[in-house]
């Protein structure tokens, strides 16, 4: 595909992910202005996969630490920011009203929202992140 249409792809796909909420338009528009959309994107991806992960875990205790939780929580909201992933931030916040009141079920179901707003987010950057390698490919000439 030529790079021109590979342009008017990943413009569309920026508009649609702006429009939907996946990301901020200010927060992540200046990452692409800096040159450091990609890296950004790669390193939010990673991050909030591992901290999700380490929540997972703490929740399959049969005591779990809560307090532990909250801070882990409190780092995933830091790492959506950098993004501007409003949807995993607000899923976060409703997580905290159960961890806050120390329940396991209902941290639970909502902890099952935060991942599901993550892979969200993580699907649309990755879309981003192939187009932009398939637009460098095809070179600074075309």
């Amino acid at each position: 595909m030529a790079a021109a249409a590979l342009i008017a792809r990943l413009n569309a796909h920026m508009e649609s992910m702006y429009a939907e909420g996946t990301v901020d338009e200010d927060t992540f528009e200046e990452l692409r202005e800096d040159g450091t959309a990609a890296e950004v994107a790669r390193q939010f991806i990673e991050d909030a996969y591992e901290i999700l992960h380490d929540i997972d875990t703490l929740m399959e205790e049969p005591v779990v630490d809560f307090d532990e939780v909250e801070a882990l929580t409190q780092q995933l909201m830091e790492c959506t920011s950098s993004v501007g992933a409003q949807q995993v931030n607000l899923a976060c916040m409703h997580f905290g009203n159960f961890y806050a009141i120390r329940c396991k079920e209902g941290c639970l179901v909502s902890l099952a929202l935060v991942r599901n707003e993550f892979l969200i987010v993580r699907h649309e950057l990755e879309i981003m992140m192939e187009l932009e390698e398939q637009i460098a490919a095809c070179g600074p000439n075309s």
